[in-house]
């Protein structure tokens, strides 16, 4: 059974994921646009591996990427996985610079067998997050009063809640499902300013939305022995897109307390989906000392429509590869039992300026699994460097370094003491 120090971590770790939860993750002016930035999809080995995990079988972390992993957990295994985030970002456009420190909540979730032919999972994802704030200074040379100051705001994102299972249909065929409540909140708000005259009319306009709906995601997994030591498994998910339930709603003001104000409130009938997503993966297992594995995904936003309009997006493509490598598994030593992770990715991401793709994303990683002594747990830490590269000299670039936690609690529960 898991032990009084283990389960006082677990606590915390629920504890601090929530509270990061009801934060601002990010400060990107990217997340101006659309949901705002997307969450990574995979757990800390996944993170480490460049994002790789759809081909990736491990029984002893939850891969909530691709459901069909589900059946590779063991009889006796109950798996807590969850991890948090610290992220610092340097904003460039070429004359101006910027920095920015976050927090961010991972994930947290569990897996356990039910039948021999099935396991299931259930945990707490961010799916996106907004967080910005910029003031644009628009002057008038010709009648300097006038001049104005215009600052765009923004925060909140979606969460899902999610409960999977998977099934082993053949030795070497599992398939698996997740059902997911998504959720959230989204503010957005504009405020002109005249600062050198105070009869001046300012404006702003504050939209919120409150987001509700569901997400399935399924997944397929066939593994193929191709020796005693030599294990191929292709992966794949398909998530089907759709339009999500809303409440949207519109203020603005004209004026303030000097010039007197008009404050207008009306509720907005506006459309919101999310994309199918397709993903592909294979990974390679070289005497359960060596994974070696490549992803690819496809996500059609570009066939979505967010606000009404239905050509807000582009298509996301990511392509991944990792890496992961124990040094002996039946070692005797400690060092033989830690694992060595490394990764690298390139994505398109979805972000549309001016009718025109905004940014390239590149990332790289690398990271360590350490075994929790006389356990079967693990406390991974995981580097990322992701760079996301305007597409136009005028657009944003942005670089971040990113330390990730996450704990693996693999534990027996059930099973009965024996007592001699």
């Amino acid at each position: 059974m898991i032990g009084y120090k283990q389960a006082f971590l677990v606590f915390l770790l629920v504890a601090l994921s929530g509270s990061v939860l009801a934060q601002n993750n990010t400060n990107s002016p990217y997340t101006r646009y659309g949901y705002g930035q997307l969450s990574d999809i995979g757990s800390s080995n996944s993170k480490a591996m460049g994002g790789v995990a759809y081909g990736l079988r491990d029984g002893l972390v939850v891969n909530f990427a691709n459901p069909a992993s589900y059946t590779a957990v063991d009889s006796l295994t109950f798996i807590f996985d969850g991890a948090i985030s610290l992220q610092n970002t340097n904003f460039s456009n070429g004359t101006l610079k910027q920095n920015a420190k976050n927090s961010s909540f991972d994930y947290v979730t569990m897996l356990f067998r039910v039948a021999p032919w099935c396991g299931m999972s259930f945990g707490l994802l961010p799916y996106s997050n907004i967080g910005y704030s910029m003031t644009e200074y628009r002057p008038n040379e010709a009648y300097p009063e006038s001049s104005s100051s215009v600052t765009y705001s923004g925060d909140g994102g979606l969460h899902q809640l999610y409960v999977g299972a998977g099934f082993k249909i053949f030795k070497n065929l599992s398939v698996g499902a997740n059902f997911s409540y998504l959720w959230g909140d989204i503010s957005r708000s504009m405020s002109l300013r005249f600062p050198s005259d105070a009869t001046q009319f300012p404006l702003s306009r504050v939209s919120s939305a409150t987001l509700k709906s569901y997400k399935m995601d399924f997944g397929l997994q066939y593994t193929q022995n191709l020796g005693k030591k030599h294990t191929l498994t292709l992966g794949a998910v398909v998530s089907p897109g759709h339009d999500m339930d809303n409440h949207t709603s519109i203020q603005t003001q004209l004026g303030n307390s000097t010039t007197g104000a008009t404050v207008s409130m009306r509720d907005s009938v506006a459309t919101y989906g999310i994309p199918l997503t397709i993903g592909a993966g294979l990974a390679y297992v070289y005497d359960n000392r060596l994974t070696v594995g490549a992803d690819f995904m496809l996500q059609q936003w570009n066939k979505t429509t967010y606000m009404n309009a239905e050509d807000a997006f582009c298509s996301r493509t990511r392509i991944g590869v990792g890496a992961e490598y124990i040094p002996n598994p039946m070692g005797r030593s400690y060092l033989a039992h830690i694992k060595y992770r490394l990764g690298a990715y390139y994505s398109q991401p979805y972000y549309k300026i001016n009718g025109l793709r905004a940014a390239d994303e590149y990332g790289v990683s690398g990271g360590f699994a350490f075994p929790l002594v006389r356990t079967r747990s693990l406390l991974s830490v995981t580097a990322q460097y992701v760079r996301v590269k305007g597409k136009h000299p005028s657009f944003l670039d942005e670089n971040t370094l990113r330390i990730s936690i996450g704990i693996t609690f693999n534990e027996r529960w059930f099973f009965k003491s024996r007592v001699e």
